[in-house]
């Protein structure tokens, strides 16, 4: 299917089958299609928690108690869920594992190039942490990035998908001990197969038209 027939048909999803499973096949695909996510510079400031089974999706559900109940069946009868997270701070460790990877990967013919996606990498990390201190929500719009890079990726492979923002962060990182690893939660995502009873399902896609949001230069 055409990614933009994908972008149409695809809808974020109010209620879960939880007697249907994700085939780890599947699950598989779509984490190497969320691993290779692009991110600024190829920072990659981020890490994916997995919950697949009931244990795992409670501990998540968690994070859904109290003022933000209306996700938490979500979380619970979902197949899988993925919390998208964000490094706390951009460490001079993640730098070198990411530059290492690059060159473990064959990007580099010289030590010349290295040494200039270095440069250019740490001219970012540093124009955001101390010309426009921003540094957290710069790395947060790459772990964004990937969000975009799974929500589709699940659509083409036929599967449901709810983006939530609604939980309590704090309590969710303290549940997981996402802090003291060097990470918040940003977002978490529910994947599997909508439920007969799922009234979004049945509306119809809803867009501001073309001659709102495009301008031709």
């Amino acid at each position: 299917m055409q990614l933009t027939a994908l972008a149409k048909s695809r809808y974020t999803t109010k209620a879960y089958d939880n007697s249907r499973k994700i085939p780890q096949e599947t699950v598989d695909t779509l984490l190497d299609q969320l691993r290779h996510s692009p991110s600024s510079v190829n920072s990659q400031p981020w890490h994916f928690v997995i919950a697949s089974d009931e244990q795992g999706k409670a501990r998540v559900a968690k994070g859904a108690e109290g003022g933000f109940a209306y996700n938490e069946s979500k979380i619970l009868n979902a197949s899988h869920v993925i919390v998208l997270c964000t490094r706390t701070e951009m460490t001079e460790a993640h730098l070198q594992a990411v530059l290492g990877q690059e060159e473990l990967d064959g990007r580099f013919p010289t030590a010349d190039a290295k040494a200039g996606q270095d440069n250019s990498r740490r001219g970012y990390v540093n124009l955001h942490k101390h010309d426009q201190k921003d540094l957290q929500h710069w790395m947060e719009k790459q772990t964004y990035l990937a969000l975009g890079t799974l929500l589709l990726g699940a659509a083409s492979l036929g599967l449901d998908a709810t983006p939530m923002e609604g939980f309590d962060f704090k309590k969710l990182d303290a549940e997981l001990g996402l802090r003291e690893k060097g990470y918040t939660s940003l977002v978490v995502v529910a994947l599997g197969y909508r439920s007969e009873t799922d009234f979004n399902a049945k509306l119809p896609k809803s867009r501001l038209p073309a001659e709102t949001v495009f301008t031709f230069l």
